[in-house]
């Protein structure tokens, strides 16, 4: 047996993963332990975790991997402060402690944390980590392959190719210039938090239009056929400060960065319209080169752009690949996923599983490009994307939550609880409680790994309520009222209501398609057109809740082989409805981590407006709970925020 700890560390995102004889055991990222938002310290929670799933000790470990090459990243920075002296003392001030006395010594801080441990460990690039992630769990023998993130050690975007078990890079994109940093950089301006507001600025682009995209081509970046550019570093300060960008960009775009929390202004909307579009661009334009040189049917992607779900919808719909696998855990917690695979088959030469998980019953067919309204025929429409499953088992790879424990916890604590034992059972129930417009917060099964909820740590409403938006948002998440909600739809449903082909995989919430035309709600000859946030009050399809103000949605299929349990109760809510769709969004509140277990979720349950909980087979109401009242957002937050 050969076992293989990977982890991602002293950035953002930490995370362990373990691998054994090149199973994916365990994966799960220190945040949703710790409870501090993006917690960036040595996985030490994650780690126990992982090890404790396959019975292991840190002595028993075969190899232990990190996600990139800290020398090379010194170098790096050096490279950058000199170049830019003395601008930016200040910010190398504050940067040098740290790598002085943690980051430059890994291997000793690694071994403290890791006791018993006593060989190597192997430090793997920081593409080569996102670039394993993508292509390793795939369901593919070959593909091409592109990372796109902010940086690692110098790269910022990288191509290779993928076959059997080898992996090999070939082409880089250098920094200062990023496609995430550029994306980060508008994050910034738009008053959103670095590193984590990323998609709220994808959320925000479609109440706006694109009318600074041509002086974002002009001014910012110089960009190239292949999806390589230069950017003008006269406008940005990341190199050198302690901000993204500079006076010039405020000069540029009409004043000062928004202040986070201050009101949005049709400037901010029209500035995330701009870079989303000009984003698309530069991965359109990247993955039609990474096809000419490789000449792949197949990419997979991986690296924190690759989380902009827009943008890959777009890769699929008008891109030359057939189909797409996207790493669920993108960003820098899926690189410790990736540097375990790699040690594991790139390093230590051993062979993939690959073609014995195709769906049983599934016949070759000629992909075609996803349908883009309802007016193509239904013949183009008929055969399913030859896509295997992939080896990720749904990305379900944290810790579940054992019944024993939620009744005496809710025994503890008095809680009125309903327990059913029949599964069928269960699932109409809470079907019906959806149906009625009741929220319901759902804990099943093993914790996802990556940033999404999957239907494991959900909070699941009805899309069909036109008000059910507005009132998660405000009463239940407490978040910005213009984030759109995501569907979970059935994958064998999915093309009915959404321009994508029929059985079209998204079982990871990583691809964004339009509501079909015939779902829509017409809107009347003479109603006003709205702009900005007022987009909010129109109704747009007979799924409102989820529909977003460009008639786009956030697609998560679902279906019987991953989700189990959640696929049931999906069939329960379209045998009770005839719909196939419900919200799910990520059971926490704004700024909080999504909740690793029950006593997590009981106290989030109880500190917002949540009309029900399920704890595996056990159902509570909010007006059986005879101490709901004690429990407020604030000592909730206070209590389990341990940073």
């Amino acid at each position: 047996m050969t076992s293989i700890l990977g982890l991602s560390a002293f950035y953002h995102d930490s995370a362990a993963c373990l691998v054994v004889d090149g199973e994916i055991v365990a994966a799960a990222q220190e945040e949703r332990f710790s409870r501090k938002k993006h917690d960036e310290r040595f996985p030490k929670l994650a780690v126990e975790y992982c090890l404790s799933a396959a019975g292991l000790t840190p002595r028993q470990l075969d190899y232990v991997a990190f996600y990139d090459k800290p020398l090379l990243k010194f170098d790096r920075l050096l490279e950058t402060y000199l170049g830019f002296a003395p601008s930016g003392f200040g910010s190398f001030v504050k940067a040098m402690p740290v790598w002085l006395k943690e980051k430059l010594h890994l291997p000793r801080a690694m071994r403290n944390e890791l006791p018993g441990y006593s060989k190597r460990f192997v430090f793997t690039e920081h593409h080569e980590s996102h670039a394993a992630s993508a292509f390793y769990p795939s369901p593919f023998e070959r593909a091409a392959v592109l990372t796109v993130d902010g940086v690692g050690e110098w790269a910022t975007a990288s191509i290779g190719i993928g076959e059997g078990n080898q992996l090999r890079l070939t082409h880089e994109l250098h920094f200062p210039h990023s496609p995430g940093l550029l994306y980060s950089a508008f994050t910034y301006f738009c008053g959103f938090k670095v590193n984590s507001g990323e998609y709220k600025l994808m959320g925000l682009a479609p109440y706006g239009e694109p009318k600074y995209a041509d002086l974002i081509r002009e001014k910012l970046i110089d960009l190239k056929e292949d999806g390589s550019f230069r950017m003008d570093l006269s406008y940005f300060n990341y190199c050198q400060g302690l901000t993204m960008t500079s006076k010039k960009f405020d000069q540029l775009f009409g004043g000062r960065p928004r202040q986070p929390e201050a009101p949005l202004t049709q400037r901010e909307m029209d500035l995330a319209a701009s870079i989303q579009v000009v984003t698309e661009e530069i991965l359109l334009r990247m993955s039609r080169h990474v096809h000419a040189l490789t000449g792949q049917k197949q990419l997979c992607l991986a690296g924190g752009v690759a989380l902009n779900c827009v943008a890959n919808g777009r890769i699929l719909r008008e891109g030359p690949f057939e189909n797409l696998w996207i790493q669920p855990a993108a960003g820098d917690a899926g690189g410790a996923l990736g540097a375990a695979l790699f040690v594991w088959h790139q390093l230590l030469g051993r062979p993939r599983k690959i073609g014995d998980a195709i769906r049983e019953g599934e016949a070759p067919a000629e992909p075609q490009r996803p349908p883009t309204s309802d007016t193509r025929s239904a013949a183009r429409q008929e055969p399913r994307p030859l896509v295997a499953l992939d080896f990720q088992h749904g990305s379900l790879l944290g810790p579940r939550c054992n019944e024993a424990d939620i009744r005496a916890f809710l025994d503890a604590k008095g809680a009125k609880y309903r327990f059913i034992e029949d599964e069928t059972e269960l699932c109409n129930h809470v079907a019906h409680l959806i149906a009625t417009e009741h929220v319901v917060g759902w804990v099943q099964g093993r914790m996802e790994f990556g940033p999404r909820a999957l239907g494991s740590r959900s909070i699941l409403g009805d899309a069909r309520s036109p008000q059910m938006q507005s009132a998660m948002n405000v009463r239940i998440k407490f978040r910005e009222s213009f984030r759109p909600f995501a569907p979970s739809v059935l994958e064998e449903r999915v093309a009915e209501y959404f321009e994508t082909r029929p059985h079209e995989p998204s079982p990871y919430m990583l691809l964004v398609a339009n509501v079909r035309e015939s779902k829509r709600t017409q809107r009347p000859a003479d109603a006003p057109k709205l702009t900005g946030i007022d987009k909010l009050k129109e109704l747009r399809s007979c799924i409102p809740a989820v529909t977003h103000v460009d008639h786009s949605a956030r697609i998560q299929t679902v279906d019987a082989e991953r989700h189990g349990r959640y696929y049931k109760l999906l069939k329960a809510f379209e045998a009770q409805t005839g719909s196939p769709v419900v919200i799910n969004t990520s059971f926490n509140v704004r700024g909080e981590p999504i909740v690793l277990n029950h006593e997590h979720a009981y106290r989030c349950f109880l500190a917002t407006n949540m009309d029900a909980l399920v704890l595996e087979r056990f159902v509570l109401l909010k007006k059986d709970q005879p101490n709901a009242a004690e429990q407020t957002l604030d000592s909730y937050l206070k209590e389990f925020t341990l940073d």
